[in-house]
């Protein structure tokens, strides 16, 4: 299967890459980004040793997590956080990568069972300054982070962001060089802020020369993205 293929030569790349930018061996965790794939992709990735999942979309994900049922498999959610969704969220995921309202943290905190460790989560960094895109500016990155400290069921660990589109490999890299080095100096006060989750398949390389600890990649491991359409 063309899947198996893909993920032996991934990470084969970022072993490259952790190498090639003295990045510590096995530094980078490969998230596997399985929007919209069927359960038997997903199984074909599983039985390759993949552990680590990406989904955006809440619904889908919940059937995908229960047909599959595997508790060693860990589970991130990269969507947007819809307000009806936090429950569901909080019960199943393992990590939250788009935490950029403390409206959605508040109730992720309230919703996280007692009986599951924090919620890992991931702020949300509009590096670029789109308006199409969320996340907060990168100023407001240290308030923002005190008043997520408040929900004792949340685990702070990082940063996240999803660049604007660079051809360039020395112009990838300059807004994850930014981003690496806001989360060194906030990790000199919180040392538990350990994660920078950027790059994708399309500047994977660029984000590993500058720190990523999570890369997101999809459309590298199971082919083009299928064009259902999706729900949350």
């Amino acid at each position: 299967m063309k899947i198996i293929e893909n993920l032996a030569h991934i990470h084969n790349e970022i072993s490259l890459a952790e190498k090639r930018f003295k990045r510590g061996a096995s530094s980078v965790c490969l998230l596997a980004v399985s929007k919209t794939r069927n359960v038997d992709e997903i199984m074909a990735a599983i039985n390759e040793g993949q552990r680590h999942f990406g989904e955006n979309y809440c619904q889908e994900a919940l059937e995908k997590i229960d047909a599959i049922d595997n508790p060693d498999l860990i589970w991130h959610f990269i969507g947007p956080v819809q307000s009806n969704k936090t429950s569901q969220i909080a019960h199943h995921f393992d990590w939250v990568h788009t935490i950029d309202r403390i409206k959605i943290a508040r109730r992720l905190n309230e919703t996280r069972p007692e009986s599951l460790a924090a919620l890992n989560i991931c702020v949300q960094i509009n590096i670029s300054g789109e308006d199409s895109k969320a996340g907060i500016i990168l100023d407001e990155v240290d308030d923002f982070i005190e008043e997520l400290e408040q929900f004792k069921r949340l685990k702070v660990r990082g940063l996240m962001s999803l660049p604007a589109p660079a051809s360039n490999f020395e112009d990838q890299k300059i807004p994850f060089s930014t981003l690496n080095q806001k989360l060194q100096k906030l990790s000199i006060s919180r040392p538990e802020l350990d994660t920078l989750s950027i790059g994708t398949t399309q500047d994977m390389t660029a984000a590993i020369a500058e720190g990523a600890t999570i890369v997101r990649i999809g459309t590298a491991l199971f082919g083009p993205r299928n064009a259902t359409k999706q729900t949350n």
